[in-house]
């Protein structure tokens, strides 16, 4: 699948997550029940849908923020802290299909940043569509910070 990758400047989005330290390895088992508590939290402040998951990668390591594009207030408890991600120059595409093939999208915009001579400062996230039964719907915004 070809991903089509676009250079825009971004503004700041507020979001709601739990930020932590961890591996690789280890991210695939942490980043659900993070989401999990990130939820539970909105829903205790009466939001229960319309807030699009994220995950933010601050560097490599990886510290990760993972939670929602908070896109009105709640009362944030427990682990759950108001973030943004971060307002700037960036360089991304959407990818359609399974979860398991980001991996291609992800190559896309580093490739077309090395091709462009455009230096990323190790800041990405992830914007997920709405859920859908079919993998075919499903959308994944994928986003490098530029320097």
């Amino acid at each position: 699948m070809a991903h089509a990758v676009t250079v825009v400047d971004v503004d700041a989005v507020p979001t709601a997550v739990v930020a932590a330290a961890t591996t690789w390895r280890e991210f695939p088992s942490l980043w659900k029940p993070l989401l999990d508590e990130v939820w539970a939290c909105l829903r205790a402040g009466g939001i229960t849908s319309g807030c699009r998951n994220i995950m933010l990668y601050k560097d490599a390591v990886p510290n990760v923020e993972v939670g929602v594009m908070l896109d009105r207030p709640c009362p944030l408890t427990g682990r759950v802290v108001a973030s943004v991600l971060p307002a700037g120059r960036v360089a991304r595409t959407v990818h359609y299909g399974s979860y398991a093939d980001l991996g291609a999208a992800h190559r896309a915009v580093t490739d077309f940043c090395g091709a462009e001579g455009l230096s990323r400062n190790g800041v990405s996230w992830e914007t997920y569509g709405p859920h859908h039964d079919d993998p075919a719907q499903v959308w994944t915004e994928i986003t490098y910070q530029l320097a």
